[in-house]
């Protein structure tokens, strides 16, 4: 009898082990992503891989936050605190100046976002109409430069433009008049927050106006990653590809599943519908896949960066980016 019990013991250890392996045997790596800013129509494809599984069916576990204070996210990633973040193409190349060793693996939108705003009422139409004029921006100093190349661009003079830091609070300060316009607000965003309120407003893409073509958003991750755990940054990008590309694919479901895993921006439900279809096109205008990225885009933006000496050190375009994911999976 004894011996009978002690064999029922190990044939039921042996089953519990077994139920474990195939049911909760969970070797999935586990991956923090931190966010640029609260979950918007720009995280439309991460949040559908998310739903749908597809960061599960490259056995990851990935944890989508948004930092108190996204500013410091090249920061967090660089130190290994998060494995992966997302950027902007500048301030990539700022990081690594200052020996941050972040590294772009995808391009998430191919354009600026980044353009000045004016009251169409102003009759501001052009950079040039901006001489003599109160600039609000949000205190980012990289805004300076990039207005200064707008308005000499165009012939103005920029000596004569005043700049107000406003903080945040572009749309107010421009319905208010405090400002006559504002450099640092997004074409998919605080122009529908204006119109929203009644008011037309004047966008000046900032490429088409001498500034060297950028990314606005980019995921990146650290260099220790990409030697250490290759196959991490592969199958993160494989389901964020897939995400984007049914983003891409019905922008109603995209804005759908966006709200769902985000109820707080129900509220601004129709401000991301219409900014998914202006910005969409922008996930892949002119490229042959979502996250593509080139070395001349990078090498353009460096050496305006460094006409205009905003890099504390020289900075290789190939060690701030690579498109080899990309391309291999856009190949598969």
């Amino acid at each position: 009898m004894r011996r009978t019990t002690a064999l029922l013991v190990v044939i039921l250890g042996i089953a519990l082990l077994l139920f474990a392996a195939g049911c909760g045997g969970d070797d999935r790596e586990s991956v923090s992503l931190a966010l640029d800013w609260y979950p918007n129509a720009n995280h439309a494809g991460l949040f559908i891989a998310q739903e749908r599984g597809y960061f599960t069916e490259e056995d990851l576990d990935v944890r989508m936050y948004t930092p108190s204070d996204p500013s410091t996210v090249l920061q967090t990633v660089g130190a290994g605190k998060d494995d992966f973040g997302i950027s902007y193409q500048p301030d990539v190349l700022l990081a690594r100046a200052a020996g941050i060793p972040v590294v772009s693996v995808a391009g998430l939108v191919q354009h600026p976002l980044n353009s000045v705003m004016a009251l169409t009422s102003s009759g501001i139409t052009r950079p040039r109409d901006l001489s003599g004029k109160t600039v609000g921006y949000p205190g980012i100093p990289l805004d300076e430069p990039l207005l200064k190349t707008m308005v000499e661009h165009d012939g103005g003079d920029f000596s004569t433009v005043k700049l107000v830091n406003i903080g945040f609070d572009l749309v107010p300060a421009l319905l208010s008049k405090r400002v006559d316009a504002v450099v640092g607000a997004y074409w998919t965003h605080e122009n529908i927050l204006a119109e929203q309120q009644g008011e037309q407003v004047t966008i000046l893409r900032m490429e088409e106006w001498g500034v060297p073509d950028f990314y606005e958003l980019v995921l990146v991750t650290n260099e220790t990653m990409l030697k250490v755990k290759p196959h991490i940054v592969f199958r993160l990008l494989q389901a964020m590809l897939r995400g984007y590309n049914e983003a891409a694919a019905n922008l109603d479901n995209a804005v759908d599943t966006l709200v769902k895993q985000n109820p707080e921006i129900e509220g601004n439900r129709a401000l991301e519908e219409r900014g998914i279809r202006l910005l969409a096109p922008a996930w892949t205008d002119g490229v042959p896949s979502f996250g593509w990225q080139t070395t001349e885009q990078w090498q353009d933006f460096i050496r305006w960066m460094d006409a205009r000496q905003l890099l504390a050190k020289p900075v290789k375009a190939e060690e701030a980016f690579t498109n080899g994911f990309i391309a291999e999976l856009v190949q598969k």
